[in-house]
């Protein structure tokens, strides 16, 4: 990720933010010497620190609840299942990240760098996890529609390896942020947290933007497009209507994924053909860019409390399972359980189904 225009300066409206191309020896940007006027801020920060305050919670709350639902439906816990508890423990591990990027869009980065390279770490992580394990789904679901096979979907301690294996390859497309990112605070401007790459900018920007935009994100959307477009054609020639309504909920998931991400991916591209000069690089073309990052990358962290509230509202067994847990602690009746058509826990089929 690069500078904002919020995160690089709060300095007069004389100059824009430092460009990586003009570094010094030591490594640490120059200012640029042809200025551009800083543009007024879209949101102000204070605005910004309250969304993602907000969005704290709802995390914190709702992922906290989906983990609880599965991890107590042992007895019907799919393969599915396991995805979205890893899902949820993907995003609550960057929700608990948020508060300190509040605080940052207010005060600066005032937290040094080993939080710096942390809470870079954990933001990409979260990204790269989600679209890996969103396309894991998506391949499960094609096995077990389209080939209609549940030898390799209902193979936990497989699921196992392929949850690990997805951890690790996003560690390694993250590490570069951990490896590079810094605490550094520039004249003129309050302290910010990036990526220091050096005199070969143009050929760290592409190791750093191309390769894990690659690796995971554009082959991980081309699987799911592949498997749910095969799925999908399946459920409608075999007019497979209540395993339709069931997919409802894992397509709503991938959908509210892509609206989140996909913006700030594609301005990502822009920027980055921008800094590598494959496009012209003008004030007006850099404050719009920096504009856009801005706005996608809040819609990026909002991400992280929306699968909860999908389950919520679309996704029956998960309700019934929340309903569960609680008539179990005693907080609702078992009457009250009846009344709404929700049987015993052990009875229940897989949350996935229709999370």
């Amino acid at each position: 990720m690069i500078f904002t225009m919020e995160d690089l300066l709060n300095i007069t409206d004389l100059w824009s933010y430092f460009d990586e191309e003009f570094l010094n020896v030591t490594g640490m940007p120059i200012i640029d010497s042809s200025p551009c006027k800083v543009e007024t801020q879209i949101l102000s920060k204070y605005v910004v620190a309250v969304i993602y305050a907000l969005v704290f919670l709802l995390s914190l709350l709702g992922n906290s609840l989906v983990m609880l639902v599965i991890l107590y439906n042992r007895a019907g816990r799919s393969v599915t299942d396991v995805y979205l508890l890893n899902l949820a423990i993907a995003d609550l591990l960057f929700a608990l990240t948020l508060p300190i990027w509040a605080t940052s869009k207010v005060k600066g980065w005032v937290f040094g760098t080993p939080l710096c390279k942390v809470a870079s770490l954990l933001k990409e992580v979260n990204f790269y996890s989600g679209i890996l394990l969103l396309a894991c789904i998506s391949v499960d679901r094609y096995l077990a529609i389209v080939h209609a096979t549940r030898t390799l979907t209902q193979k936990r301690h497989l699921v196992k390896f392929v949850c690990l294996g997805i951890w690790g390859l996003s560690f390694l497309l993250s590490l570069p942020f951990f490896v590079f990112r810094e605490a550094y605070d520039p004249p003129f401007s309050t302290p910010v947290c990036y990526e220091i790459l050096g005199n070969d900018t143009a050929k760290w920007r592409l190791v750093l933007r191309i390769l894990p935009q690659t690796f995971g994100f554009a082959l991980p959307l081309l699987v799911m497009v592949f498997c749910y477009g095969f799925t999908l054609r399946t459920l409608f020639e075999a007019h497979m209507g209540q395993k339709h309504r069931a997919m409802r909920v894992i397509f709503a998931v991938v959908l509210v994924f892509l609206l989140c991400w996909l913006p700030y991916n594609l301005v990502l591209v822009a920027d980055t053909l921008m800094r590598t000069r494959v496009i012209q690089e003008t004030c007006v073309r850099r404050s719009d860019i920096d504009r856009a990052l801005d706005a996608t990358e809040i819609l990026g962290f909002l991400h992280s409390c929306l699968n909860p509230i999908i389950y919520a509202f679309i996704g029956q067994k998960f309700r019934n399972g929340l309903l569960k847990i609680l008539a179990m602690r005693g907080l609702i009746s078992k009457e009250f359980l009846a009344r709404h058509h929700v049987s015993s826990f052990t009875s229940s089929t897989s949350v996935s189904a229709n999370l």
